[in-house]
């Protein structure tokens, strides 16, 4: 009898462990994370896989006319945005607390180059900011930061080489085995012409491209932080058996 009482309890505990073993992911940026459609067919991609569960966090739910109405949209990509600015105003704290995240990317660095010309050990600092933040939200955040899109019009490249260069060394010094940043190439192999459809934005050859890149590490981060949840949730449930 005491097997039967027990049984009601371990399945709610166990329906506890899925609940709270279900990711959720913030993609973070500028306009290259908000009006664009590599978000779409990012999750398209996921959907039929085990990761078609994740949430995807956020305050924006902007559609772009992407041709799937049914991707989640949520994001925290704003347009015209500096990386200097949002750390600076600690934009993100707020962010965060609206919407936790256990996994989030980052493409960030144009604005500041282009928008205002910021030296890449500024923009730098911010990302140091920044990654502070995430992980004050959630000390076992999965990071994973782009060597960002090249531009297509003006002298632009350069810094953004100097930033993506930087980025590196960066995050070696950053990494954590609890919140790993895993950095991504977003730059090599993306047409400044061919794949933008207005100098900065990705058109559907680079929103393919840019898919392409974040996929597998996406997956890797994900694989990584699900391991972490279900094993902190197993263990909650443990129940001890009393005759």
């Amino acid at each position: 009898m005491l097997c039967n009482k027990l049984l009601p309890v371990a399945m709610l505990l166990g329906a506890s462990v899925a609940q709270n073993a279900t990711l959720r992911y913030m993609p973070f940026g500028d306009s290259i994370t908000e009006i664009i459609c590599w978000r779409a067919k990012l999750w398209e991609k996921l959907k039929p896989t085990e990761w078609g569960s994740v949430d995807w966090v956020g305050s924006g739910r902007g559609e772009n006319n992407c041709g799937d109405s049914n991707y989640d949209r949520d994001n925290e990509g704003h347009s015209g945005f500096l990386a200097i600015d949002i750390a600076n105003r600690q934009q993100l704290v707020g962010w965060l607390q609206k919407n936790p995240a256990d996994v989030i990317t980052m493409h960030l660095g144009t604005n500041d180059i282009v928008q205002q010309n910021k030296p890449t050990n500024d923009i730098i600092a911010a990302f140091t900011t920044l990654v502070g933040v995430m992980r004050d939200s959630n000390p076992n955040m999965k990071i994973v930061v782009a060597q960002i899109i090249p531009m297509g019009f003006g002298n632009y490249n350069t810094q953004i080489q100097n930033l993506n260069k930087a980025i590196i060394p960066w995050a070696q010094g950053l990494n954590k085995t609890e919140s790993p940043i895993w950095v991504v190439d977003q730059y090599t192999g993306f047409s400044g012409t061919a794949d933008l459809r207005d100098g900065v934005h990705p058109n559907a050859s680079g929103d393919d491209k840019m898919v392409n890149v974040w996929y597998p590490a996406l997956v890797n981060a994900f694989q990584v932080a699900q391991a972490e949840k279900q094993a902190a949730a197993a263990k909650q449930v443990e129940v001890p058996f009393t005759a």
